[in-house]
Parts: structure tokens; sequence; C-alpha cells
């Protein structure tokens, strides 16, 4: 993807291991841009892995528009049999542009720079009806918490109050956030 310049965000079960609620995954999950020259280059990029389609619907803007998601199997040496899932539009989060402008970029040991959903919109775009997604969210904004609520932006203060899902640590978010407020008025 990054050899072809395809605009894309790592998303799923790959984004979070790197946010630090390890997941298996069976696949590598992509939010990609809906556009002529986006698809394009994600053709190209496609064909070098050798990835063929499983499933319906076809590789068609149209379809990647109204939020079907896509999906590919590798058949490159370095790469085999790797599932690749693309998904242009999804339920409760905001158009490629906004989800681009809020993305997180990390750079690996060796320089590889990678572009993640951000964590509020990974949070989002797993909350689906499956089942085996709410448990990872709860790891997700707990991993979150703990790193950073040493100094935490008031940004993560209300994103954790809107989405941790565990009892103690709301109660003691709620605390703190109230002795400091006591603290600022004298």
């Amino acid at each position: 993807m990054r050899t072809h310049r395809v605009r894309a965000l790592l998303m799923g079960g790959q984004a979070c291991v790197f946010y630090g609620a390890a997941e298996f995954s069976r696949d590598t999950d992509f939010a990609i841009l809906a556009d002529c020259a986006n698809l394009a280059r994600l053709r190209r990029a496609l064909a070098e892995l050798q990835a063929e389609p499983i499933a319906v619907p076809p590789l068609e803007l149209k379809f990647l528009r109204r939020g079907h998601a896509i999906h590919f199997r590798c058949h490159h040496p370095e790469a085999p049999r790797m599932r690749v899932d693309l998904m242009a539009r999804m339920r409760g989060v905001g158009s490629f542009a906004a989800l681009w402008r809020r993305r997180t970029a990390i750079e690996l040991e060796h320089g590889t720079r990678c572009n993640l959903l951000s964590l509020p919109d990974l949070v989002q775009a797993k909350k689906t009806q499956r089942d085996k997604d709410w448990p990872m969210i709860r790891r997700l904004v707990e991993a979150h918490y703990f790193q950073h609520r040493g100094q935490p932006s008031a940004a993560q203060v209300r994103f954790w109050l809107r989405e941790l899902r565990t009892p103690e640590l709301l109660i003691y978010e709620h605390i703190l956030r109230s002795l400091i407020a006591e603290l600022r008025k004298t």
C-alpha cells in the first residue's frame, strides 16, 4: 500500500495491536479513500500482492461508496494467504478526509511509517453487532487511559468518560476531575 501510495488507514485488529490492545487477527483491514486515482493505485498494490477477491462485491467505487467491505486473499510469496479487507465508508465515523485529518501516524523500528485510524475513530468503527468487538473496545480505551492518565488533555478525559466501560476507572476519573476543579477554585 505504501509503495503504491494508496491513501489508506490501518484499522481493525492490526491497529488494535499498535494501540496496546493486542488481538489475534486473521486479516489486515484498511479504510481507503474511494476515488478513481486511489482506486487505480490500490489495484496496482493488490496486483503486486497477487490478491484475488474472495467474496462479492467486486472492487468498484460504487460498492465502496455504499459502505460494502471488499475482501481479498494474497498469494505473494511474502504474504501467502494473507487476507486484506477494504472499506471506504463505515457507520458512525466521518468521511475519509476527516479520518485522514485525525489519523495517528507511527514510525516502526526500521523507519516504516504507518497511518492508523485515530483511537476514537477505531473505537467508533468497532461498535458493530459482533460480540467480539465490545471487549476489544474496552481494552482499547483502558490501554489509552493507562498510557495517558498522568497528564490528559480535556479531549482525552471527555473520550474516557464517554467510552470507558470500567466502573472503577470512571469513578476514579470523576473523583480526580472533581478534586482538580476544587483545587483550582482555591
